[in-house]
């Protein structure tokens, strides 16, 4: 038969057995913390994206009417770049499952913000060769189905039911959207034409590529506003009775 291990020697083992398995749930404990707050800080990175896009639309300005050489081309760069954060914001929130109501609210603001006021900037300086209605008549109608899409998804949120599902983004709002980003960065880009491309070749066939995305993406305003309309109008009326 073995001899048994001296008592003083079994407490010893079960002390540091203890003290080994404190040290490892201290440790884990820690490590846990440290994702948590990490956790913490990636949830708030959508809207960190959101905000710095709200942010840049002065700094945007500013810069399209400054006067440093490659002023059009940097204001054009910042908006393919507010383009792409808009995308990330969204890819991130889903991911990290970190979607808000404030980043919800703030998402679209920071989108109309960015988009109205580059139109804006547009009508005031439009590209070399091309006349000042030809950019102002479809960035009227854009930024007045805007406002209206504003107020109509506000009464239907109010409504909620069948009138808040009338106002869900379609494939139409999509392709305004598309052709408005490609017209705007476009035309933000070569505004001053040579300063783009050195020799000018391709100055012309963008400008007008990028005037013909600017009224597509109107007419796909009207268009895609009316089918909205369409969808509440009926509702609307039924609430007057």
């Amino acid at each position: 038969m073995a001899p048994r291990a001296p008592a003083r020697s079994r407490s010893r083992s079960s002390a540091r057995a203890r003290a080994s398995s404190g040290g490892a749930d201290d440790a884990a404990a820690r490590y846990g913390l440290a994702n948590a707050e990490r956790g913490v800080a990636l949830r708030w990175l959508p809207t960190f994206l959101t905000l710095l896009r709200v942010a840049a639309v002065p700094l945007l300005a500013a810069v399209y009417y400054s006067d440093l050489a490659n002023a059009a081309p940097i204001a054009g760069t910042m908006f393919i770049g507010a383009a792409i954060t808009d995308w990330l914001d969204g890819y991130l929130a889903r991911r990290l499952k970190a979607s808000s109501a404030f980043g919800a609210f703030l998402d679209p603001v920071a989108d109309k913000l960015m988009v109205a006021a580059s139109l804006c900037l547009l009508c005031t300086h439009a590209p070399r060769g091309v006349a000042a209605w030809a950019v102002a008549v479809p960035s009227i109608v854009i930024i007045g189905r805007e406002i209206t899409m504003s107020a109509l998804r506000e009464w239907c949120a109010a409504k909620g039911g069948e009138a808040h599902a009338a106002v869900k983004v379609n494939n139409l709002g999509k392709y305004k959207t598309a052709t408005q980003m490609v017209a705007l960065s476009v035309l933000l880009l070569v505004r001053d034409g040579s300063d783009f491309f050195a020799n000018g070749a391709h100055d012309a066939l963008l400008v007008r590529g990028g005037v013909w995305c600017l009224w597509i993406s109107a007419a796909l305003a009207l268009i895609s506003l009316w089918v909205y309309m369409s969808g509440v109008i009926g509702i609307m009326l039924k609430s007057d009775d």
